[in-house]
């Protein structure tokens, strides 16, 4: 059944993909797809607009027009799929998802005019979709979390930022934001971690990842340190800056 109310309205010129009316959007009316924010049915929108000041670019409005009526029971469906956790690993199941911990190894191919190469990672998965809230190494750790295409422009990842620290990689423009958020609070609800540091590229999509942090922290009720790093595509670090969230 249609009528005309209020619904969200999002211009793709304006829209550049940042994400960050993804997780303000309690009803999960709202994904990335291609690139681009999109209202995934107009059933899921109530058409209050708690989405609209995350946008940093205006790319959303209200407007009234005929639209399906907002549908409580079909949000609460779609929610259990777009925001169901990751099944626990098993280990029968694939090794992507099997949690380990390890030390980090010398590369045996380590070039002799300079120090020895070393990858500094010491645990198992590392995606945020596979760490789970009760992985071991998340209890008291300093979370380094870093947009998957930093470690590939950084050439100093290991050592400048992965040393010592408990790393999660992910694509906060092709990912699911609202199952990130989630993941994050979940994290954070479970384990006392120290600070957070985020790594992200200069690159318009990728300023959706500190904001996706900060939102699991909120859900969590948690204030953890974070810094923001943000690198550019030539490999250079642009700017650091501390946050309170």
């Amino acid at each position: 059944m249609k009528q005309i109310r209020k619904v969200i309205e999002i211009d793709e010129e304006l829209c550049n993909g940042c994400g960050e009316c993804v997780p303000s959007c309690e009803e999960g009316a709202i994904q990335i797809i291609d690139g681009k924010a999109k209202l995934v049915a107009d059933k899921y929108c109530d058409g209050l607009g708690a989405c609209l000041g995350e946008c940093p670019t205006g790319a959303l409005r209200i407007v009234e027009r005929e639209a399906e009526v907002f549908d409580e029971e079909a949000v609460e469906e779609h929610l259990k799929v777009t925001r169901a956790p990751a099944a626990p690993p098993t280990p029968c199941g694939c090794p992507s998802a099997q949690v380990k911990t390890f030390a980090g190894v010398a590369a045996p191919n380590a070039p002799a005019d300079d120090q020895p190469a070393a990858s500094a990672l010491s645990h198992w998965p590392v995606q945020i979709r596979l760490v789970p809230p009760t992985a071991p190494f998340l209890n008291g750790a300093d979370l380094l979390v870093a947009a998957d295409c930093v470690p590939v422009a950084y050439p100093r990842f290991h050592q400048d930022f992965l040393k010592d620290k408990t790393v999660m990689v992910g694509c906060p423009k092709f990912d699911d934001m609202a199952l990130y958020t989630q993941r994050f609070a979940d994290i954070f609800a479970a384990n006392d971690v120290k600070s957070i540091t985020a790594v992200v590229m200069v690159v318009p999509c990728c300023q959706g990842l500190p904001v996706i942090i900060a939102q699991g922290m909120r859900q969590a009720g948690k204030q953890i340190p974070m810094e923001i790093v943000t690198i550019s595509i030539e490999g250079e670090i642009l700017n650091r800056q501390s946050v309170e969230v």
